[in-house]
């Protein structure tokens, strides 16, 4: 359909091209097809190959240094400066090359499923598959909301258009640029569909502070009795994984809000990781990947689109894209009551944090400042033999454009307001560090939660971890007592001792910057080497 005028009202694009709006996952299907975009899977996906981009450029990521937004902004090597006139420039190009294209798609979507903290976006884009990934990832008005849709943000997306460092005042050919003043991201030079989910959450995570409301990087679910649990983790935790439980319904997967009447998804859809995903462990997001409707990136399969899901060949960061209804057991609305239960999940590959430990106000908003995690060889490219301490503020740094106290202070501000149970679960290792000892259990890690959520772990008897001082619980029906504490998984108790205070000290180096922006409360509760 040829629909220039309105479909890209309030571009800046002017193009007497073709432009393709809000077609549904059929027709963006049969475009993605015959334009060569990619192929199906054996069972229906749709399946892309991003090239060389095949994670988030966050090197290439910039905000612009607009006068109205400079003093709140959380300046960096995350959010990195562009002159306004740049950011000009840049726009007037990219625009003009949108409007040399010709065939264009556009979705009009929802970022918010609480009406009263909603924005409409409008994607602008070259490809139909990048198309049918936002119309997943979103949130689908009914079609009776698209008349007259005016959208508050604008996501111009130019994947194979190359910047210009010298002129454009980027590091490379590639860029994502958001301006706040005028309601506009750019990104020019991959095709890394998570550019376009993560730049709206970005506008959300500007946006929603100023409302009293919490952005959160987080999982939700809610079970049978109305409760809702918040999952916070950095990749590779099991933040999708543990919110797909069978036996809870799930709000979203990755991108929630928290306001003072309850908690709400920002998406309609999942991005699941699924390298190595396994049927039996995660058979939710299994069965959603292997369907029609599915997006998948850079995943691999044989001549017949078979799925190997072991294959990291083309990138560790394998990743399935569906909405929300491909799982059985979803929130309808995308709402949920107030949290009563508030989970932080690292993956210690050191082997040292307890597979799970109660956490006072005070020390949940020091571990959400500190958002730890460690990666090791195998969970992403360039890292060693040794696990990598990670620490990512409010477990979504890239994504945050005000200062981390911002986040802190309103996390801290709801648990007091409205009381929630607050939990550090470790998914990592167990009886030794990464190469010694062994993944935590799954089973143990569902069977933990679940006596968390359900408040049967609250009552037992606790005891202090003197490396961290967490709340250990001394005993847990079906659960084995050794495990709980995770000194007594380790064979070399010398050796555990010497690594536990090793990662007290980069939990002390890793604070050092929010010393001064915290309560003395905070501060008392925070992590330090033994006097």
């Amino acid at each position: 359909m040829s629909l220039p005028e309105s479909a890209l009202a309030g571009t800046g694009v002017t193009s007497g091209s073709t432009v393709h709006a809000n077609l549904t996952a059929p027709g963006l299907y049969e475009h993605a097809i015959r334009r060569g975009e990619g192929r199906l899977s054996a069972d229906g996906a749709f399946m892309a190959v991003t090239g060389v981009h095949t994670g988030r450029s966050v090197q290439d990521k910039f905000v612009v240094d607009d006068p109205e937004v400079h003093d709140q902004i959380w300046w960096g090597k995350i959010n990195q400066p562009m002159p306004p006139e740049r950011f000009r420039g840049l726009r007037s190009k990219v625009q003009a090359w949108l409007g040399a294209r010709p065939v264009l798609f556009t979705q009009d979507l929802y970022a918010g499923a609480d009406p009263a903290h909603r924005i409409k976006v409008r994607l602008v884009t070259t490809n139909a598959w990048h198309a049918l990934f936002a119309r997943n990832m979103f949130i689908r008005p009914p079609v009776e909301d698209l008349t007259g849709f005016a959208p508050d943000f604008t996501i111009l997306h130019a994947p194979e258009y190359e910047a210009n460092p010298a002129e454009d005042g980027c590091r490379t050919s590639t860029c994502i640029a958001l301006s706040f003043a005028a309601k506009t991201i750019l990104i020019a030079g991959t095709s890394y569909a998570g550019e376009i989910k993560k730049s709206i959450f970005t506008v959300m995570n500007w946006l929603l502070p100023a409302k009293g409301v919490l952005p959160m990087h987080c999982s939700a679910n809610q079970g049978p009795a109305g409760d809702t649990a918040l999952f916070f983790g950095l990749s590779g935790t099991g933040k999708t994984t543990l919110s797909s439980d069978p036996e809870r319904s799930l709000i979203g997967d990755d991108e929630h809000g928290w306001s003072d009447t309850g908690v709400f998804n920002f998406e309609g859809g999942c991005y699941a990781k699924v390298i190595r995903l396994s049927r039996e462990a995660e058979p939710q997001i299994w069965d959603a990947s292997h369907r029609f409707g599915a997006v998948l990136e850079n995943v691999v399969a044989d001549a017949r689109g078979n799925l190997d899901l072991n294959d990291g060949s083309l990138t560790e960061n394998t990743r399935s894209c569906y909405p929300l209804e491909f799982i059985p057991n979803t929130m309808p609305g995308g709402r949920a009551a107030l949290p009563k239960n508030v989970v932080m999940l690292t993956a210690d590959a050191f082997g040292v944090l307890p597979p799970i430990a109660k956490l006072s106000s005070a020390q949940a908003m020091y571990h959400f400042l500190s958002g730890y995690t460690a990666r090791v060889a195998g969970t992403e490219k360039g890292l060693g033999k040794e696990p990598q301490a990670t620490f990512s503020t409010c477990f979504g740094a890239p994504f945050l454009p005000r200062h981390p106290e911002v986040y802190g202070k309103l996390l801290s501000d709801l648990i007091d307001r409205h009381g929630a149970d607050c939990w550090l679960v470790n998914t990592g290792w167990s009886g030794g560090a990464y190469g010694t000892g062994s993944r935590m259990s799954i089973k143990v890690t569902r069977a933990l939660l679940r006596a968390a959520l359900d408040g049967s772990l609250a009552k037992v008897e606790f005891e202090t971890d003197p490396f961290f001082g967490l709340q250990i619980p001394k005993a847990l029906p079906g659960v084995p007592a050794e495990v709980l504490n995770p000194r007594n998984t380790w064979a070399d108790k010398a050796a555990y001792d010497r690594t536990a205070a090793d990662l007290v000290s980069r939990f002390e180096k890793n604070f050092e910057g929010f010393s001064g922006g915290v309560s003395e409360e905070v501060l008392a509760a925070a992590i330090r080497a033994a006097a």
